[in-house]
């Protein structure tokens, strides 16, 4: 089967083992999903599957995706995203449920889009030091301070750490245990937190780095 849902977030709580031990835990709305494509090496060059994730009105899609749909004889659904799978022999149209992808005690990564923090300066952004609060240091405390060279280059590189917009970056949480699955309601419970604000869709995968 394969190791991989969608899913959204719904907020951070704490829950509690049998030995009395407080969990904080990310709670995610996970599934259930749809196989909506099976892309194969000999077809497409690789193998994954597409699982869809979402009531969607067909008002609010475009023709090209109702098309998608229509040909694989599936309902609309209104977010797709993809797994790398081998062998897990699913086909298009299977359900698949956080009871037939989780259970307890296993390590997950867990991919979402951070929160947007508008435009930050260096301290916030990277983590510079800053300068000194004394000794005739009056303006530069949170400033990044020298950021080139001299003669040469002679100017800034590209790429080097400045001010800017943060956040609404894709980020990638490894190695998180589950902490519960509640199949009643679609739930799990990963320990930690995760990237994205409330509602905010999340791929749950298997973990790479265990």
């Amino acid at each position: 089967m394969l190791k991989g849902l969608i899913g959204k977030k719904i907020g951070m709580t704490q829950i509690f083992d049998e030995q009395g031990v407080a969990y904080t835990v990310t709670l995610i709305e996970a599934g259930p999903c749809y196989v909506t494509q099976v892309r194969t090496p000999e077809k497409e060059g690789y193998s994954s599957v597409q699982l869809g994730f979402g009531e969607v009105n067909p008002k609010r899609l475009t023709g090209g995706q109702l098309g998608h749909f229509k040909a694989n004889e599936i309902s609309p659904v209104r977010f797709l995203r993809e797994f790398r799978a081998k062998d897990h022999g699913l086909k298009v149209g299977d359900k698949i449920t956080v009871v037939d992808a989780f259970v307890v005690g296993e390590r997950v990564d867990v991919i979402g889009v951070s929160k947007g923090k508008g435009f930050a300066g260096v301290v916030k952004r990277y983590h510079f030091h800053g300068m000194n609060a004394t000794h005739g240091t009056s303006d530069r405390n949170r400033a990044p301070g020298s950021n080139g060279s001299g003669t040469t280059p002679g100017r800034v590189l590209r790429g080097s750490r400045r001010a800017g917009h943060m956040g609404v970056d894709r980020v990638t949480a490894q190695n998180i245990k589950i902490v519960m699955v509640d199949a009643e309601r679609n739930l799990l419970a990963i320990n930690g937190a995760v990237p994205g604000g409330k509602g905010s869709l999340v791929m749950i995968k298997e973990a790479r780095k265990q």
